[in-house]
């Protein structure tokens, strides 16, 4: 698939020359730019309203109307319109957003972990991608910046950055908007804006509001088949209010308040193998049915049955024991003001307040066993961020110079509640009857405990305070008639303090299994419960001591995994440089080359198992050295736009957090790289038509020599594969038609595909090898060269095709659309994993499936 969609895209690059998706003609709060010729986009990505075909960087620009025009709703949706973009969602709708740039991204499920693709609305930093997850709404621009940002905006853009603007007040008119959608899943959607001078030219109010709701679409089924709900469900509200302002001398703002609101099922998945548990009727023997819990139809049984796994996904059907609940609160002020400074200089302040609650509930064994529940998941983020600029020209206008200070304080706290089912012990015993024999009968660790699981409790309590500061200056000089040398400097300062402690808890299961603990035995190394076999030893107890519930300090915990908690400082501190040279060749045709040293800071592993057997909480930050060259072009009187980027990025202690099935571990690779081309292109024969797509080449990797002197099997595993959900070949092809027809009527079609190649949905790529393994081997390297591949970790390629068709007045009064996305079904797997406590099993998050439906649009 990858080779055929490979001669695709090279067949389309010689007939239609590769584009750039979108063009948008508003500026931002920082200083307005002249607009002398056709098709001009201005972006802010230099943090200065400028030309993009101008600007030494790899920036992907999308306007409202390309927003609408594809279904990009939020910051998931972006993909639909950038090549170079993904991203995955996996069981919490609040903190496992991964996104990614080039193959580059943070794997989330770990409110700890902050992500390499920094998002910027309005100027100000948001910490988390769940907290930007708002509908994308009376938005102004998207901005797509590719590769390493740092010394221009600042934390965690080791990757890239979205940079978000939304539209500001208007001073001079009264205006404004309303949409109404409705569509399939019960799709209902209402947006609009309305936009109030209250003094002519000076001071104006813009209000923006939408509400979505949509029916999920997983349906949940329990153990006996029974409908129990749906997961993946829309159901939330926007408000925005914004006050801007200009003065006769020139000092303007504005004061942005918002509040979201999300309530809607989240996080379901799929089973899409089997285990072997439940294939050698293992769990029928234990008194769990003969499919152990699962329901839920058409299940791969074996590694080879891609028909299975794929009628899985196909299907939709969850089997659980009830449906999950999400509630998610976010509000925040942004405030900016820009003071002129002389003839040539601005002063720019840019504020921020924002806080963002979620309340979780959910099945986390993903099956109907009234295994492993999660009952309460709250989290709560405060973040403040202040950033002071003050930049201008000088030198006739050949040296442009910015000077500045930047601020944030967060504070993350979170609790979470879990819960033992009255089948938890079944389950263990279905697990562990083969390598007994069923000595042990139905329910061993009761057998050899002699407490029962059910109804053991446990509250984890998690929390970090950071804060982050940072100096910074950015600077162009001409040095001769279209050549310009431009340097970046910012040097920034992370201090964090991270804490896991513990609430409630009611296990005594644990405590009593370690008590029949042969202490002689485990002098020699052996793991040994009462009359339990030693082989069986770390089964026993990452099953009785599950990490989730254990008891955190117990006497033993300084030499066995178990939980222990901490509370820790880390600290780190970082100069993030940049040098370009750009040389525009003639007034429609510039290059560039830039070398760009990124950084990411470190953090806590924010888990019950983060210090377990004394190890460190903490991860290391993560760096990169990216080079990238680039030309930018316009051919006949800017009828063709042609950008063409090539880049190579190695990362430092690349940050890796990997599910086992049992625990989460957060751990520092060496060595990554990632290594590509990327060409996007437009194309207006006349002014109906316009032909837009685009092409990246992404060669995303652990090189086979990723792991250095580390000897660890989870690091060891990862070298020679390529990063997590990296498609090698990603091309976007796009046409749309517009003209007007009759008296003061006009009509557009609009038609978009997206082709991926081939991509790894886990972490690791095989099975990891166990200790007795690694021994028999002769060495980690020998028993990972011998590792089975892991099942169902690859995701086939695939195409992926969005239509929109509208009528309407010339002057846009009304608009009556038509839509689909996904058309023809393609329903794809973004995140699969060890199914929890089901030995051998894989489970998959899955993307969206078709969606259409009617959008009727109105401005005023």
């Amino acid at each position: 698939m990858e080779r055929k969609l490979a001669s695709y895209a090279a067949g389309l690059l010689v007939g239609t020359c590769l584009a750039s998706p979108a063009f948008a003609q508003d500026t931002d709060t920082e200083a307005q730019a002249p607009q002398a010729r056709d098709n001009v986009i201005i972006v802010t990505a230099t943090r200065r309203a400028e030309d993009v075909q101008d600007i030494p960087i790899a920036v992907t620009a999308v306007s409202p109307e390309q927003l609408d025009k594809q279904g990009v709703v939020n910051v998931q949706n972006i993909s639909q319109v950038a090549p170079s973009f993904s991203s995955s969602n996996a069981q919490l709708a609040s903190g496992s957003v991964v996104l990614r740039i080039r193959g580059v991204g943070t794997t989330s499920n770990n409110i700890g972990f902050e992500s390499a693709v920094g998002i910027f609305v309005d100027g100000a930093y948001q910490s988390r991608p769940g907290v930007a997850l708002s509908e994308f709404v009376d938005v102004e621009r998207v901005e797509v910046l590719r590769g390493p940002q740092g010394t221009l905006f600042g934390r965690n853009t080791s990757a890239g950055a979205l940079n978000i603007t939304n539209r500001r007040p208007d001073l001079g008119e009264f205006g404004g908007f309303a949409n109404a959608t409705y569509g399939n899943f019960d799709l209902m959607s209402l947006q609009g804006a309305v936009n109030v001078p209250l003094i002519q030219d000076t001071l104006a109010l813009r209000v923006t509001g939408a509400y979505r709701e949509r029916d999920g679409f997983y349906d949940l089924i329990d153990r006996n088949g029974n409908d129990v709900g749906e997961s993946n469900a829309i159901d939330q509200h926007l408000l925005r209010g914004q006050l801007g302002w200009e003065t006769e001398g020139g000092i303007r703002g504005r004061l942005i308040v918002d509040y979201s609101k999300s309530n809607a099922p989240f996080g379901a998945a799929l089973e899409v193998l089997q285990s072997p548990v439940e294939t050698a009727g293992l769990f029928n023997l234990v008194g769990l049915g003969p499919r152990g819990g699962m329901a839920a139809p058409d299940v791969a049984t074996s590694p080879n049955d891609v028909v299975g796994a794929q009628a899985a996904v196909d299907d939709r059907i969850s089997t659980v024991n009830f449906e999950p609940t999400t509630k998610v609160k976010n509000w925040g002020v942004t405030g900016e003001i820009e003071i002129p400074v002389g003839d040539n200089a601005d002063l720019i302040y840019i504020g921020s307040y924002r806080e963002f609650d979620a309340t979780e509930a959910y099945d986390s064994d993903f099956s109907g066993l009234d295994v492993f529940d999660v009952t309460g998941n709250f989290t709560n983020i405060k973040t403040m961020t202040h950033e002071l600029r003050l930049q201008g020209e000088a030198m006739d206008g050949r040296l442009t110079w910015m000077v500045g200070g930047y601020y944030a304080d967060e504070k993350i706290a979170q609790e979470v509640n879990f819960a033992l089912g009255a089948d938890y012990g079944e389950l263990i015993g279905a697990l562990l009857f083969a390598p007994t024999a069923g000595a042990f009968g139905p329910n061993p660790l009761t057998v050899i405990s002699g407490v029962d699981p059910a109804g053991t409790t446990n509250t984890n309590l998690y929390s970090q305070d950071s804060k982050s500061w940072s100096i910074f200056t950015h600077n162009t000089f001409e040095i001769t008639d279209g050549l310009d040398f431009t340097v970046g400097l910012r040097w920034s300062d992370e201090s964090k303090d991270g804490a896991f402690a513990q609430g409630d808890n009611a296990n005594a299961l644990c405590p009593a299994l370690l008590g029949t603990l042969n202490l002689a035995q485990l002098q020699q190394g052996n793991l040994v419960f009462g009359p339990a076999p030693a082989a069986l030893g770390p089964t026993l107890l990452g099953t009785g001591c599950f990490a989730f519930t254990a008891p955190a300090d117990l006497p033993l915990a300084a030499f066995l995994p178990l939980p222990r908690t901490f509370d820790d400082k880390f600290k780190d501190d970082e100069l993030i440089w940049t040098v370009k040279l750009g040389y525009e060749i003639t007034p429609d045709v510039s290059t560039y080359a830039s070398f760009t040293h990124g950084y990411k800071s470190g953090g806590f592993n924010l888990d019950s198992t983060a210090a377990a057997g004394g190890a460190d909480p903490r991860f290391a930050s993560e760096e990169v050295d990216a080079y990238e060259v680039g030309m930018k072009a316009r051919f006949l009187d800017d009828a063709v736009t042609l950008n063409v980027a090539g880049f190579h990025e190695e990362f430092t202690n690349f940050q890796v957090l990997e599910f086992t099935g049992a625990q989460f571990q957060t751990f520092n690779v060496p060595s990554a790289k990632t290594t590509g081309v990327e060409i996007e292109s437009v194309i207006r024969p006349d002014d109906h038509f316009t032909f837009n797509a685009a092409v990246s080449y992404t060669d995303a990797r652990y090189p086979e020599n990723c792991a250095g002197d580390q000897t660890a099997v989870n690091v060891v595993a990862l070298c020679g594969n390529s990063l997590t959900n990296n498609n090698d070949i990603v091309a976007i092809l796009g046409a749309n038609y517009e003209r007007e027809v009759g008296n003061n009527f006009r009509f557009f079609i609009n038609g978009q595909a997206r082709l991926e190649s081939d991509a790894r949905t886990s972490t690791q790529a095989v099975i990891l090898p166990s200790a007795a393994q690694i021994a028999a081997a002769g060495g980690v390297q020998a028993a990972v060269d011998a590792a089975a591949p892991l099942p169902f970790d690859e995701q086939d390629g695939n195409v992926k095709v969005n239509l929109r068709a509208g009528i309407g007045a010339e002057d846009e009064s009304w608009t009556l659309e038509v839509w689909g996305t996904n058309i023809t079904n393609e329903v794809t797997r973004g995140v699969t994993f060890n199914t929890v406590l089901r030995s051998g099993s894989r489970s998959a998050f899955i993307l969206e499936p078709r969606t259409y439906g009617v959008t009727l649009r109105t401005k005023f």
